[in-house]
């Protein structure tokens, strides 16, 4: 995928987030540190668990947001290297942090339609 495309893409998934609002919505976040040996044994995990109020992008600091009642998450645009949607109502996203640091982000919609 080109470059123009993942942000073609990623903007689409941001356009479009407002027929989530009033859904559960579960992100998972892992902490890995090798792309290329990628072992769910090897990550830190995190899973979070919220209805999702609004979405945002941030334009100081280049990140995009999504806000629950308690519960506030980010990911940095500009440190995206993949984006894919894993199944209906479901999406990944992978961030590069350092040349060994990555956080793979995925979030389920629960969606009544």
């Amino acid at each position: 995928m080109t470059v123009n495309e993942l942000n073609t893409n990623v903007l689409a998934f941001f356009e479009e987030i407002e027929k989530y609002y009033g859904s559960k919505t579960e992100i998972t976040t892992g902490l890995y540190t090798n792309l290329e040996d990628f072992d769910s044994h090897n990550i830190t995990w995190n899973l979070s668990e919220f209805n999702l109020v609004r979405a945002a992008y941030r334009k100081i600091g280049e990140r995009f947001m999504m806000e629950g009642s308690a519960m506030y998450v980010e990911i940095s645009a500009k440190n995206i290297l993949s984006f894919e949607k894993k199944g209906r109502n479901k999406f990944e996203f992978i961030e590069q942090y350092s040349p060994s640091v990555y956080r793979m982000t995925t979030i389920k919609f629960h969606y009544k339609y």
